[in-house]
């Protein structure tokens, strides 16, 4: 596995932990996430990078894990958060975080302590 690879996956996996933790401090309910800006906007952010970094992931990589994680759609969910400006809709965002970031976090994990047996 390439080292440039699983240094983005750490990457994404504190991005994820970092949602985790926005959840935990701010409150586990989308109506606490959608009337809360700083909310709202901090998780944004950390999955636009989630987006922005597993775009940097080698070919060989995401074609490899591709049944496993749909990378397709996380640059796609960057891309809508990057150019959609206003009108990112809060409840697709928390869907995102319910459903998907925990899926990723699993995903991480697993591929990092895959990478250090190999090692």
């Amino acid at each position: 596995m390439d080292s440039a690879d699983i240094q983005r996956i750490r990457h994404i996996k504190q991005y994820c932990e970092d949602i985790t933790e926005f959840v935990m401090r701010f409150g586990d309910g989308f109506e606490i996430f959608s009337a809360d800006r700083a909310y709202f906007n901090a998780v944004s952010m950390c999955i636009l990078q989630i987006g922005e970094l597993s775009n940097g992931l080698s070919e060989e990589f995401r074609t490899a894990t591709k049944d496993q994680m749909p990378w397709s759609q996380a640059k796609g969910m960057r891309n809508w958060i990057a150019h959609s400006y206003n009108t990112v809709e809060a409840d697709i965002v928390w869907r995102t975080v319910k459903k998907d970031i925990p899926m990723l976090l699993d995903f991480c994990n697993h591929t990092i302590e895959k990478s250090a047996s190999e090692m």
